[in-house]
């Protein structure tokens, strides 16, 4: 629920954009501005995400982040001017930052390995939901006047937050950070409810209790857990003093954020209008359908990612996913430049540059967009966990805020075609990046990444693959 509502505030915007501009007079600078502002305004939520979630808790984190969507929905659409509505924009922004946070470390933390993957890819599946929701709330709206139909589109998203709020109070709380807190006890009821066996639940507490520096031998239902581990020098070993694994670990969290969101993604979800404008499509309403469209192919292919991801693997799936956007970043590049240099019309490059379109955001889908979030919040070690995944995310925000502050700005300058052969070079960096640093984690528990990590050479990673590959099939058919 809070990725719909995430999801929703960012492709909402792609339309509303037309009729705000329209309504309120506002420049193509200002358009720019109000659509990229958010991810900036999201780091603020990012970054106090972090100690919050570790203070209040994983589950009370999500209730914030909850409450801050609904009034920062209310707000956007109660707007009565830009400025006004730009500080709807800040508030909501916030709140995008906690979710992007809270949500896949709080999946990650519940989910046994042998469904992580397919759990903590949930997240990505729902703001593709809210995406789509949000673009047909866009069609929607569209017939009514103006003034009212953006009002409408931006503030009906107050309304799914009340009910997140209220059914978020049933879920469990994660049992690693109840175990920081010296509540044995409660994880272990937690673990006994989220793991295929009592066994697998006591095997998973006792990795977690020496990963938060609990000896072995204490089984007491509440415990003292030492004060190291309580969030002490967490930036200190993150940032000043990394062990070689560590660092291998915030290089890998920051590229893949980074490459996912440099690819030109966001340029494309939020400006997907403008996009199709480009390739020759000018009637408003043909317009958002062909959004629509984007939307449908988006999350219909992110729902093909997560029954792949604890099958194939993380470095597959990634690869080829890199490999398939290169082909059509650069085909729709080719596309709209030919439209962009053509006197007549050219229903074949159009038919391209759709369709191109449609197979960017389908190989982004199945790869690149749920494993970056799956990736990242698996690969820490637990102390370093909820600091470690909001640096990853503020790079995504910061990535996401520069790419959507300046695409139009960017299509005036090299051309809407030139803006995608440029994030097809993005994407082939990304490629050889993937394939040279980041080591399977497919079927590995949280506690054991220090170890891949420390010792991961990509030479010999398909021999290890293979056999790690090996192993989860004969697990798995123990199992059945």
């Amino acid at each position: 629920m809070t990725s719909i509502l995430l999801g929703y505030d960012i492709g909402v915007m792609s339309g509303a954009v037309i009729f705000i501009q329209d309504d309120l007079k506002i420049s193509d600078v200002q358009v720019e501005i109000l659509v990229g502002i958010l991810n900036l305004y999201s780091l603020i939520g990012s970054a106090a995400a972090g100690r919050t979630s570790d203070w209040i808790g994983r589950r009370y984190t999500i209730v914030l982040a909850a409450v801050i969507f609904f009034v920062g929905a209310l707000m956007m659409g109660l707007a009565p001017n830009y400025a006004f509505l730009m500080v709807g924009r800040f508030v909501a922004g916030i709140g995008v930052g906690y979710a992007l946070m809270i949500a896949p470390v709080y999946t990650a933390e519940v989910s046994p390995a042998s469904s992580r993957g397919f759990l903590t890819s949930f997240p990505e599946v729902f703001i593709n939901a809210g995406i789509l929701l949000g673009y047909v709330s866009n069609y929607g709206f569209s017939k009514l006047p103006e003034h009212l139909s953006w009002r409408l589109m931006l503030g009906v998203g107050a309304i799914p937050s009340i009910f997140l709020g209220l059914g978020v109070l049933a879920m469990p709380e994660s049992p690693r950070w109840l175990v920081m807190q010296g509540r044995l006890g409660d994880a272990r009821t937690v673990l006994i409810k989220t793991s295929d066996s009592n066994e697998e639940a006591e095997l998973r507490l006792a990795e977690i209790k020496e990963a938060a520096g609990i000896p072995e031998d204490s089984t007491d239902d509440i415990v003292v857990v030492p004060k190291r581990n309580h969030g002490n020098g967490v930036w200190k070993e993150l940032l000043v003093h990394p062990t070689p694994a560590v660092r291998r670990v915030l290089i890998a969290a920051i590229g893949i954020h980074f490459f996912q969101q440099s690819s030109g993604i966001d340029a494309v979800v939020l400006y997907s209008p403008r996009i199709f404008k480009s390739a020759g499509i000018t009637k408003k309403s043909d317009l958002l359908g062909a959004t629509i469209a984007v939307g449908f192919v988006k999350t219909v292919f992110i729902l093909v990612a997560t029954f792949f991801l604890d099958k194939m693997g993380r470095r597959p799936l990634l690869l080829s996913s890199v490999g398939g956007m290169i082909l059509s970043l650069a085909g729709l590049g080719v596309g709209l430049t030919i439209i962009d240099h053509s006197d007549k019309k050219l229903i074949w490059a159009i038919a391209l540059s759709i369709s191109m379109v449609l197979s960017y955001v389908a190989f982004f889908s199945i790869g690149l967009g749920p494993i970056t979030w799956v990736y990242s919040s698996e690969i820490f070690p637990l102390r370093l966990r909820a600091q470690g995944c909001s640096m990853g995310v503020a790079v995504n925000r910061v990535t996401s805020g520069v790419i959507s502050m300046t695409f139009i700005s960017l299509t005036h300058a090299i051309t809407t075609g030139g803006s995608f052969f440029l994030f097809a070079g993005v994407a082939s960096v990304a490629w050889v990046f993937f394939y040279t640093f980041l080591p399977e984690t497919q079927g590995r528990t949280l506690e054991d990444m220090g170890e891949l990590f420390g010792n991961f050479n990509w030479r010999a990673s398909k021999k290890d693959n293979k056999q790690n590959k090996g192993q989860v099939q004969l697990v798995n058919n123990g199992q059945a």
